[in-house]
């Protein structure tokens, strides 16, 4: 079994996900692909099981309905604890995360747990971008900046785990099942030690569908981190892993 694993959540994404799926299985690298469907109403599953056929590393996983991106990371996180892969990448399926830079990941990974794609590290790397949504997402980096205290770019999905050194109990401590998610579980990650390093990327914007993030979702992210940075104050120990829980099994929600 190859031990890296691509997972990719999608909703509403048949547009792009035969392109994605062909520009990861092209790569020469030994990768296995995970598509996590949440029912989604364009066909996009249907698209994803006629992929499956064609391309033997591939695999997908169909949900109930639109069930939130952070639990569908949490159970692709699972899935690759459960199947012994040594290192997880997650990404999205927009295009916005380009399958090109996957090879950039795993160079930066000798000595980090973690590595992600910022897109705080180099000037114009938002091209395409509406000066609203730049402004959401660099107000969102100074509030987890200042916070949580974290330096990262927090809320980019495009992330490689190195599984074999992540203990999978620390995923346990991470409750969101939405956006949130991506923040608080790298909050999580930091503060138990983890290192963490980033590599400059471009972020476009999306070459087809449209974006599932809407003002209603920015406000909820907002009040979680909120509430996340005052139980940082009031209880940190809270973020920290048992060594029980650290050897914890990764098990779906």
């Amino acid at each position: 079994m190859n031990k890296i694993l691509v997972f990719i959540p999608t909703y509403e994404e048949r547009e792009n996900v035969t392109p994605m799926c062909e520009q990861i299985m092209a790569l020469p690298l030994p990768l296995d692909l995970l598509f996590t469907d949440d029912a989604s109403p364009d066909g996009t599953g249907e698209e994803l099981d006629r992929l499956a056929t064609i391309h033997p590393r591939m695999t997908v996983s169909h949900r109930t309905g639109k069930l939130g991106i952070g639990s569908a990371h949490q159970e692709g996180i699972s899935y690759a604890y459960r199947n012994g892969y040594e290192v997880l990448i997650t990404m999205d399926c927009d295009f916005t995360h380009d399958p090109k830079k996957i090879p950039a990941l795993l160079d930066a990974r000798p000595g980090y747990q973690v590595v992600l794609g910022s897109r705080h590290l180099q000037e114009e790397s938002l091209p395409g971008w509406s000066p609203t949504r730049i402004l959401l997402t660099k107000f969102g980096h100074f509030l987890t900046r200042h916070l949580l205290r974290i330096e990262y770019d927090a809320t980019n999905a495009f992330r490689l785990y190195d599984l074999t050194s992540i203990p999978a109990g620390l995923f346990k401590l991470v409750r969101s099942k939405s956006y949130s998610f991506f923040f608080e579980s790298l909050f999580v990650l930091a503060t138990n030690k983890i290192r963490v390093r980033e590599i400059p990327i471009m972020l476009p914007s999306r070459t087809a569908g449209h974006s599932k993030m809407n003002l209603s979702e920015v406000f909820r992210s907002a009040e979680f981190l909120t509430k996340l940075g005052l139980e940082r104050m009031v209880n940190p120990r809270r973020f920290l892993v048992s060594e029980e829980r650290a050897g914890a099994k990764a098990e779906l929600p």
